[in-house]
């Protein structure tokens, strides 16, 4: 039975917190309803948050209950608006993430898991003030064929056709961010071909159960 969309945006918070994914109130996750979406409220923490919190709110902000949604639910709702198959959102300010987002860079093919968010690489929007409909905008742009993107100078966003498989993602990005920046730290990284992230590719098409790019293994 799946829990209702309250329960399933709490328990990915948690989730992300024992993970030591956000810290204090950063970071946000959001699952689409009928009507729009559910998401963390301003100013939770994974410590503090309970079922009841999580606010209903249209993809025009039209916000159900007195507790405000995070500052970022423009950008959840603009990409909920341009990804019709997006179900579930999952945004933090994770360790490595956030190093390779402050140096404005691009998580490359340095690695085959890569190509589980749709491409060679994992884009890096450019920094816009966060909570703005700006920010919104160049998400929305990093994530065309993507399931994942990073925010320069800010952090991560991550998509899923589930709560659990945004969550899943955002940890196999996290990891795959150190790993990148560990090998990076301690020499030249030899970057993948085109060839070899295509091989990758199909293999993947016959590994394990059908599921969406950013699943992990």
């Amino acid at each position: 039975m799946v829990a209702a969309p309250q329960r399933q945006v709490v328990a990915v918070y948690r989730a992300l917190g024992r993970a030591g994914m956000n810290a204090g109130s950063s970071g946000n996750v959001s699952v689409r309803t009928r009507n729009g979406m559910v998401i963390t409220p301003s100013g939770c923490s994974a410590e503090t948050i309970t079922d009841s919190d999580p606010v209903t709110t249209t993809l025009d902000g039209k916000a159900r209950g007195n507790r405000a949604p995070s500052s970022e639910w423009f950008m959840h709702a603009a990409i909920y608006r341009a990804y019709p198959d997006v179900q579930a959102i999952v945004h933090t300010h994770s360790d490595a993430c956030t190093a390779l987002a402050c140096l404005s860079e691009k998580l490359p093919a340095f690695h085959y898991l890569v190509v589980r968010f749709g491409g060679d690489d994992v884009r890096c929007a450019p920094y816009v003030t966060f909570g703005t409909p700006a920010l919104a905008e160049v998400a929305v742009a990093a994530l065309v064929d993507r399931t994942a993107c990073l925010l320069a100078n800010h952090g991560m966003i991550v998509t899923g056709a589930t709560a659990d498989a945004a969550l899943t993602a955002a940890i196999t990005l996290e990891a795959l961010a150190r790993q990148y920046l560990l090998a990076r730290a301690a020499g030249k990284v030899r970057l993948l071909t085109r060839a070899e992230m295509q091989a990758a590719r199909e293999r993947f098409k016959t590994y394990g159960p059908a599921s969406r790019p950013s699943a992990a293994t």
